[in-house]
């Protein structure tokens, strides 16, 4: 959802236009050949009107069907003489041909009407109520009377936000629309998704979409958004120095944007995040799901398992496929997916995905061409760099370990068994010295390769705790959900609780890396040794003021030992023969999060003289045995 680039391009509003900055050389396909272009504007049942783009087949022997993006970022270029470089989700579907239809939603752009950040559905609207599934429904008739040639049949796609609007579109589904593709869909912006995870604010990502996602009063044409100027080329630094969110927001953003006072101030699960929560209104809806999300994505990482067990609750009639590739944010629109940063996955994955997954899907159901007999999940199983087909998700025959923290940095399956209560490890953690991602400084946005990236410079901060198993003698498998059960205390009267699963390669690997697309968007880096490598497979924060609710808080009483359990998003890795599982604790991760002042207080607006040091202590003892549970898949 946010500004990945420093160039200041949008990587949802690229990938929904059809440009983007994956694109693997190939001869230019003739859109403006094939295509004829028409703008329309479209009323809405309110009389608002939404602005339209549709292109046509210019070949006219056969009816085609309707596919259509519904977005915030700008259905660009405008003129009925200007085409983009691409129409649909990939160059595939230009030339097998459809109707592409682009709309800017209210409120953005050239459309008129008011824009609402996660439009709150209404279950059950009166005549002139809207949201996206009115204006949705509207638009469909509108197209099906309006648009010749077309063969009655509507399918709906979208990437980050976009994705949210596709979903929100089909609730009370229009008989027309038979065929949805949500991906790295915005499902519930404080429930893990952008704005917040387990209550920890996304700070980088969030400041970076406020600086490009500038609101507008009325029906205007994109224009150039000149980069967010850092002043330094030490993002950590500039964040940093900021101080509070408040300040933040006070010194560069001059409470200019709404949106983001309102996403950083609303700290808790209140009901401003419940209405704007999709995932729970998925219901009445009539149509075949291709649900995509990456498992490196890290912005809406969440959205895609979400949106997935939504519907399969509350439509078990509706046919749903599941894609999980090795993918960071959209990257899976036309990037190869072969690797992220330094980690290799083998294999051109995007391509595998857009040729024989998403196009057959939308050709079966929206042409009614034969069955793909697509599996019910597709989810690439890191380590071994391959994909695998499963029949739900997470697989059926999951065994549920804990891999629990031992003395002398130890971390295995045999629960501890001595009872002493000075069986802790312990750690100073100090705001204005908060652990970055990344072992390097970077200017503007946190680099995607964090997700991956090399752990080893946190192994070595005093603190941060590490665990690690002995190198394992068989390949183990870890699939769905990673379950984080501390036993911990503070002496303060707030924390965070920082929990990463990585994967330590031998010392004596060999393998090298070489990687032209080295943090995906950079200059060819250097060869890279991988022997001893310390990748990141999961790494996911934990405010403690929210350990019981994420509704109420509830301050820490010092030194007290309390449960902390939450839930990190869903991984299938492998960790090889000869490989280790280590396991990380800190408590900060800095500016992917913003920093708790470690006192229990009102963080957006925390003074200086709040942000205070603290001690941390993990237990590891028989009464207090911290761990975390892992799903392990049994061999057949």
């Amino acid at each position: 959802m946010r500004c990945l680039l420093s160039k200041c391009f949008c990587l949802s509003g690229l990938v929904v236009l059809g440009v983007s900055l994956f694109a693997q050389e190939q001869p230019a396909f003739d859109v403006a050949g094939h295509y004829i272009k028409h703008e329309y504007r479209i009323p809405m049942r309110d009389g608002v009107r939404l602005f339209t783009t549709v292109y046509v087949p210019r070949d006219t022997t056969k009816p085609y069907p309707i596919l259509m993006i519904r977005t915030l970022y700008s259905v660009g270029p405008y003129g009925e003489d200007k085409y983009p470089a691409q129409l649909g989700p990939s160059r595939e579907f230009d030339e097998a041909g459809y109707i592409f239809v682009k709309q800017d939603v209210r409120g953005r752009w050239q459309s008129e009407g008011s824009w609402d950040a996660m439009t709150p559905h209404i279950d059950h609207p009166t005549a002139l109520q809207t949201d996206e599934s009115t204006d949705t429904y509207d638009t469909v008739e509108w197209l099906l009377r309006q648009v010749p040639n077309n063969n009655g049949r509507v399918g709906i796609y979208g990437i980050s936000y976009p994705g949210f609007f596709a979903a929100a579109s089909v609730i009370d589904t229009h008989p027309a629309i038979k065929a949805c593709s949500p991906q790295a869909p915005v499902a519930d912006l404080y429930m893990n998704d952008d704005c917040y995870h387990n209550g920890a604010f996304m700070l980088d990502a969030i400041f970076s979409f406020a600086t490009y996602f500038k609101p507008q009063t009325g029906p205007t044409l994109p224009k150039y958004v000149v980069p967010f100027d850092y002043g330094t080329t030490d993002a950590y630094d500039f964040f940093l120095h900021a101080g509070s969110l408040g300040n933040l927001d006070d010194r560069y953003l001059k409470r200019s944007s709404a949106t983001f006072t309102n996403w950083y101030t609303h700290t808790s699960y209140d009901s401003y995040w419940q209405t704007r929560d999709i995932s729970r209104h998925l219901h009445n809806i009539h149509c075949a799901f291709l649900i995509v999300g990456g498992l490196f994505d890290a912005e809406d990482i969440s959205g895609p398992m979400k949106t997935f067990n939504a519907i399969g609750q509350l439509n078990p009639e509706v046919p749903v496929v599941l894609v999980e590739g090795p993918w960071a944010h959209g990257a899976w629109a036309e990037y190869n997916g072969a690797a992220i940063g330094n980690v290799s996955f083998a294999s051109n994955t995007g391509e595998f995905f857009r040729v024989h997954i998403q196009l057959p899907f939308f050709e079966q159901y929206l042409k009614g061409s034969v069955d793909a007999h697509l599996s019910k999940a597709y989810v690439f199983e890191t380590g071994t760099n391959v994909w695998r087909k499963y029949p739900s998700w997470p697989p059926p025959a999951l065994q549920w370990r804990t891999l629990y923290f031992q003395r002398d940095e130890g971390l295995g399956f045999e629960k501890p068994r001595h009872s002493e209560g000075s069986d802790f490890d312990e750690y100073v953690s100090d705001p204005m010295h908060p652990v970055p991602p990344v072992a390097y400084t970077y200017g503007g946005q946190v680099p995607q390769e964090y997700m991956v990236a090399d752990q080893r410079f946190a192994a070595k901060r005093p603190d941060v705790l590490v665990y690690e198993t002995t190198p394992l003698e068989k390949d183990i498998t870890i699939a769905g959900p990673v379950k984080p059960k501390l036993f911990v205390s503070t002496s303060g009267t707030d924390a965070d609780w920082v929990v990463k699963l990585i994967d330590v390669y031998p010392a004596d690997y060999t393998g090298k890396v070489s990687n032209p697309e080295k943090a995906i968007f950079d200059v060819p880096g250097p060869t890279v040794e991988m022997g001893g490598y310390e990748q990141l497979v999961r790494g996911e924060p934990m405010r403690g003021k929210f350990r019981h609710s994420f509704e109420r808080p509830e301050a820490f009483i010092p030194g007290k030992v309390e449960g902390v359990d939450f839930s990190m998003p869903d991984v299938n890795h492998t960790f090889r023969r000869g490989h280790r599982i280590m396991v990380q604790v800190q408590s900060s991760w800095f500016p992917v999060t913003d920093r708790n002042p470690q006192t229990f207080t009102d963080i957006p607006n925390a003074t200086p003289d709040q942000f205070q040091k603290a001690v941390q202590r993990v237990y590891r003892c028989e009464a207090s045995p911290s761990g975390i549970v892992i799903g392990t898949l049994v061999p057949n």
